[in-house]
């Protein structure tokens, strides 16, 4: 049985009331979006000399940065996939078989990773590796909000998505410390799998899902987990369309605009005269840990400010912020202390609208499609940012392009997303829906 929700008094903590065993849910759902976000950023903060040795060109070669988001694209589809099977599949067998095979998927293939050899290797891993990544999200995020109660929910999902940070940290250190032996950190991506013992032993499908699995059963309620209910209900169709609209603008504003610190301060290292090596490890600490610090800020600050001001205005807000604060940061900075100063103010508002999604997309569907629409809204969102990262790779390797102009354009994308915004409903204070 899973605990019931303790209701809590007015004026109390948001985390009065909230139980052992959802404390020790939001634990486990973070660890899994931890290792999650590793899976993820490995290959960004390892993928210059992966692509040296495995294309055999010097690292300042422009096809570098263009296979670079090739590579992210075929993530971003593996994710699309992965994310609307096991989205699905959590609706039809439960959370916690699903949370289980997805955490395997991406431990496994990534820690296979470490023997590739070739292009298309890599290319099919990184695809497995995203389907695990994408489908484990969807698993954790429905989790999370089923268990919490409705005065803790936002705080806790907030919570959960910050979390990544944590996994981007523990890939930044990875990619220092194994330097130009980067097969060793993809090595590293087996530990996750040890999560799955913790899973298994501690984690209850929650009331709503045994819920509506029993009603679907007795043909008292709907399938669970039909993706023709979710396209085919007016209301669940809006809100599954808005939404992954409103995640591409976020994953691809991530991987053309956010994850760029690092190649921004590369190239600003590079004109003050900073040796390649040097400058490559002063940019990985840039990203990996400076612009990924405020990144955590903005994650964090999500959850209490979409409880003072809603859901929507907080999108709105972080996003105007997010479109103006990317070219002071291309074009300001004329030194390395300059540039980190403002690439944390960058991971704020860049990275901060993330930890909506996790908060937002729940919301939005009810028990029995709730994975699923998640799923689509967030991993659907991923195939269309796909298509910004082919137009970013173009765009940076145009012969004479200033890398900071490319990124100025790309975050382009932030008014779109406020316009997307402006469409999908309010659920501040709401209960799920059933």
């Amino acid at each position: 049985m899973t605990a019931r929700p303790s209701s809590s008094r007015p004026g109390n903590q948001w985390y009065a009331g909230v139980t052992r065993y959802q404390w020790l849910v939001l634990a486990i759902a973070c660890a899994g979006w931890m290792f999650d976000s590793f899976e993820s950023q490995i290959f960004n903060l390892t993928r210059n000399q992966l692509l040296t040795e495995i294309l055999g060109v010097p690292g300042t070669d422009p096809v570098i940065k263009s296979y670079g988001d090739y590579f992210l694209a075929i993530f971003l589809a593996g994710g699309t996939f992965g994310g609307l099977l096991f989205g699905s599949l959590a609706d039809k067998w439960g959370r916690r078989p699903t949370m289980v095979a997805t955490i395997l998927m991406y431990s496994v293939f990534s820690g296979l990773t470490y023997f590739a050899n070739h292009m298309w290797e890599v290319a099919v891993l990184r695809f497995l590796v995203a389907m695990g990544v994408g489908g484990e999200w969807a698993v954790a995020a429905s989790l999370v909000a089923e268990v919490f109660p409705k005065n803790a929910r936002a705080h806790a999902s907030g919570i959960f998505h910050a979390t990544s940070i944590l996994g981007t940290w523990l890939a930044a250190l990875a990619g220092l410390a194994v330097g130009a032996h980067w097969r060793g950190a993809y090595l590293m991506g087996i530990v996750p799998s040890l999560l799955v013992l913790w899973v298994r032993a501690a984690v209850h499908e929650p009331e709503s899902w045994t819920t509506a699995d029993r009603n679907a059963a007795t043909g008292r309620g709907p399938q669970l987990g039909s993706f023709r209910e979710l396209l085919a209900h007016p209301r669940w169709r809006r809100h599954a369309l808005l939404g992954m609209l409103l995640a591409a603008v976020g994953l691809g504003s991530f991987w053309g605009v956010t994850v760029a610190g690092q190649d921004l301060t590369r190239e600003l290292l590079a004109r003050t005269g900073v040796a390649p090596a040097a400058a490559t490890s002063e940019a990985k600490f840039a990203y990996g840990i400076v612009e990924t610090a405020g990144g955590g800020l903005g994650l964090l600050s999500f959850g209490p400010l979409c409880v003072r001001i809603g859901r929507r205005r907080t999108f709105m807000l972080l996003q105007t912020i997010a479109f103006l604060i990317v070219p002071v940061t291309c074009f300001l900075p004329a030194t390395y202390p300059q540039l980190l100063f403002a690439l944390v103010f960058f991971g704020f508002f860049t990275i901060g609208i993330h930890a909506g999604y996790a908060i937002y997309f729940p919301e939005l569907f009810p028990n029995h499609l709730r994975a699923t629409g998640a799923g689509f809204c967030f991993n659907g969102g991923r195939i269309l940012a796909a298509s910004v990262l082919l137009l970013s790779g173009w765009l940076k390797a145009l012969p004479g392009m200033d890398l900071r102009v490319s990124i100025t354009l790309l975050a382009c994308l932030f008014p779109l997303g406020i316009l997307v915004v402006w469409f999908l409903p309010e659920t501040k204070g709401q209960p799920l829906p059933e």
